[in-house]
């Protein structure tokens, strides 16, 4: 049920990775496992690379470019206090960046850091996993925002 997740970025490019939401520059912009900060995001770098210092320079900066575009969406989408960034590839060893959205909601404590300083059990408790069912919709309209900042960003969508 959940093999997509062994290697995502191959099932990305297979189409089996239901958290997918459009095929960019860098890389496939997915929806995060846990939604528990609404809008959570990850670029999963394609071609595979194990860092971003691999990459040219032309291509770490289309890869940044497109990380902030995603980011730009879940702002237009979800309205956060800020978005948070952050590449750090420890547990994947695999390029991949995480875009974060933070609310006024968050306890003040929490607000300014970084959201693993919840505690696990509260960030991926089953009821903030990710599902079609739970989060279609708000994968759908990040998609057709980040797609609509693509094409009004003079993005070039034949290449993807």
């Amino acid at each position: 049920m959940d093999n997509w997740k062994i290697d995502r970025i191959y099932s990305a490019e297979m189409g089996e990775n239901p958290t997918v939401m459009v095929k960019m520059k860098s890389g496939f912009a997915v929806m995060g496992d846990y939604q528990f900060l609404p809008g959570y995001c990850v670029l999963l770098g394609f071609p595979k690379a194990s860092s971003l210092n691999e990459l040219s320079l032309a291509d770490r900066t289309q890869y940044l470019i497109d990380m902030t575009l995603i980011g730009d969406a879940i702002i237009k989408t979800c309205n956060p206090l800020r978005i948070n960034y952050s590449i750090l590839m420890n547990l994947d060893n695999y390029l991949h960046a995480h875009i974060e959205s933070r609310y006024d909601w968050e306890p003040d404590k929490n607000k300014c850091r970084p959201s693993y300083f919840y505690p696990k059990e509260q960030r991926n408790s089953s009821q903030y996993e990710f599902s079609e069912e739970k989060y279609g919709v708000l994968k759908s309209n990040i998609t057709s925002n980040l797609i609509e900042l693509m094409k009004n960003s003079g993005y070039n969508m034949a290449d993807e």
